[in-house]
């Protein structure tokens, strides 16, 4: 068993979209695939009152994971923020345990367990734990989804050395078009961030596409460590 943690280089750089060709990549080639979001926030509520983690469901839903939504997500919070801010807005505190749980029996029997943080690598969860020490308290080497818009350069690379600062492996980073239209100094710059990356290249993910293109999920899991 293999898990991934996919983390952004902020927010909206396309993580989910990213897990979900992931998920479903590996499940066309015949792997088991679980998923965790162990933290939510903007969470909206349904009809019966409770949080809806649109995320979490649409990251389950490409993978075929059908556990119970406290194993897929086990936080959830209504205010848009950084979950140490979501959980604090509701007089909550994120606790490891409830993730170490879901996380444990997401690798009972799975090939591969992708699990996705929340916004970037150094976002704040509790009082001394950020996403960062999250990937690394459970030994997850790390997915970079990095924007194709205008900044992109200095928010991969300041996450690549933020990870590298916390010995955090990065397995590599893919690129997520978030937009339909991107303008020639958003592909020109994006085009000098990949002949410079200091990383793998995994490939680019066009917008509302299903798959990454020239991404092999099982090569990715070789390179994780695993098949």
């Amino acid at each position: 068993m293999t898990a991934i943690f996919v983390t952004g280089t902020d927010t909206g750089a396309g993580k989910t979209a990213v897990g979900c060709a992931l998920a479903r990549a590996a499940r066309a080639a015949g792997l088991h695939v679980r998923v965790l979001k162990p933290i939510e926030t903007g969470c909206t509520r349904g009809a019966d009152g409770a949080l809806v983690p649109a995320d979490a469901l649409a990251l389950a839903a490409a993978a075929g994971d059908d556990a119970p939504l406290a194993r897929v997500c086990p936080y959830r919070f209504a205010l848009p923020a950084a979950p140490e801010v979501a959980a604090a807005a509701e007089g909550a505190v994120i606790e490891l345990g409830p993730i170490a749980d879901a996380l444990a029996d997401a690798t009972k029997d799975a090939d591969l367990v992708l699990v996705e943080g929340a916004g970037g690598l150094l976002v704040p969860i509790a009082p001394g734990l950020d996403m960062a020490g999250l990937a690394a308290r459970f030994d997850l080497p790390l997915v970079v989804v990095a924007r194709a818009s205008l900044g992109t350069i200095n928010h991969t690379l300041l996450t690549l050395e933020a990870a590298r600062a916390r010995n955090l492996r990065v397995l590599g980073v893919a690129v997520s078009h978030t937009g339909e239209v991107h303008s020639d100094a958003d592909r020109r710059n994006l085009d000098l961030l990949l002949a410079r990356l200091p990383a793998r290249f995994l490939g680019e993910l066009a917008h509302r596409a299903d798959r990454i293109a020239g991404l092999d999920p099982v090569a990715l899991l070789t390179l994780a460590g695993s098949v």
